[in-house]
């Protein structure tokens, strides 16, 4: 079987794959939830292209995802659900009912409109949905403003959707001075959860500690985990050219002690 531009030999493929007999053991042995961990990590690969500026590796990579989507739909046509062409046809559904200022009659909307009806379209298809798996038997979807947001997302990722969730009804901060004022709050929760040194209201206290930062970073429209990554990133740099600076002398990082090596750091801050 030859490779090709067309989605239809990647549907093939993947259905050899998945034949009984004389497909891949690996694949065949798969379900929805073992593949599931392996389509979160596509994504954060595609990200990680992105972030790098790769665009070889994010063509590479995205061919990883849309495998991913390919997979979950073989499985699903297995189990008489859907096959591929149901996910195209509903999400380009969707794409066109959400964008009647593009495919429809009307144009020049401005962004408001344009954001205006998008959470009114989303509401209708909501409540729509609820009917329809109604009808079908299907268990009812997490209820509430918050219940839509899902649980599998990253946390500080869900923190801040929830937190956006919140704040389309009022609940939320109106100036990014308060947040950082319940911060410190927080931080002195912290230290008191430390006397106590009780762990689980330890863990407790920074968990809302990294919730009040999520929330500054979303009032002053930062990504906390791009701006996490790019940290991690900063911190694997600093720390190599500890790392560097030790090896030139012939030594280890076991032949150092924390006072070289923080000043090591000062170091690099100004030099990576």
């Amino acid at each position: 079987m030859a490779p090709d531009h067309d989605i239809a030999r990647l549907i093939e493929i993947m259905a050899a794959l998945r034949t009984p007999g004389t497909g891949c053991p690996w694949d065949l042995e798969q379900d929805f939830a073992s593949i599931a961990p392996y389509t979160i990590e596509e994504a954060h690969e595609v990200v990680d292209a992105i972030e790098r500026g790769d665009l070889l590796d994010l063509r590479d990579e995205l061919g990883d995802l849309l495998l991913q989507v390919v997979f979950h739909a073989r499985m699903a046509e297995e189990r008489g659900a859907f096959v591929f062409g149901d996910v195209v046809e509903a999400i380009t559904r969707k794409m066109i009912r959400r964008h009647p200022h593009v495919f429809g009659e009307r144009r020049n909307w401005t962004p408001e409109e344009v954001k205006g009806s998008w959470k009114r379209i989303k509401a209708e298809e909501k409540a729509e949905r609820a009917a329809e798996r109604a009808a079908a038997g299907a268990p009812a979807l997490p209820g509430g403003l918050l219940g839509e947001v899902p649980g599998s997302m990253p946390p500080l990722a869900r923190a801040v959707k929830l937190q956006e969730k919140a704040g389309t009804v009022g609940f939320d901060w109106n100036d990014p001075k308060a947040v950082l004022a319940k911060m410190r709050e927080e931080i002195d929760e912290i230290e008191s959860a430390l006397e106590g040194g009780a762990r689980k209201e330890i863990a407790g206290e920074i968990g809302d500690m990294l919730f009040a930062v999520a929330n500054l970073a979303r009032h002053v429209k930062v990504d906390p985990g791009a701006a996490l990554s790019a940290t991690n990133i900063k911190f694997i740099r600093r720390f190599g050219y500890i790392e560097a600076a030790l090896a030139e002398q012939g030594r280890g990082l076991a032949d150092s002690d924390l006072a070289e090596m923080d000043a090591l750091w000062n170091e690099a801050k100004g030099k990576v």
